[in-house]
């Protein structure tokens, strides 16, 4: 099998409260028993969705312009 989230690197985080569908959040508790079981040890579900969050904006190709946009000016104000 191949998930798009590999092994959990070692961070840092910053708490955030977030909440969730019922169906959203037991996929995301059945995503972790799935990768539980291709990488041999439990990841919390929050570690997850903080990576499926980071995937997804890495991959939000608009996102990333608009970003870089809003930065510039943000800088320009300063």
């Amino acid at each position: 099998m191949s998930l798009k989230i590999g092994a959990i690197p070692d961070r840092t985080p910053v708490k955030v409260t977030a909440s969730l569908p019922p169906d959203v959040h037991e996929a995301l508790q059945d995503y972790a028993a799935l990768h539980a079981r291709e990488f041999g040890q439990e990841a919390p579900v929050g570690d997850l969705a903080a990576l499926m969050i980071e995937r997804f904006l890495s991959s939000d190709a608009a996102f990333k312009r608009a970003r870089k946009s809003l930065r510039q000016s943000n800088g320009k104000k300063e």
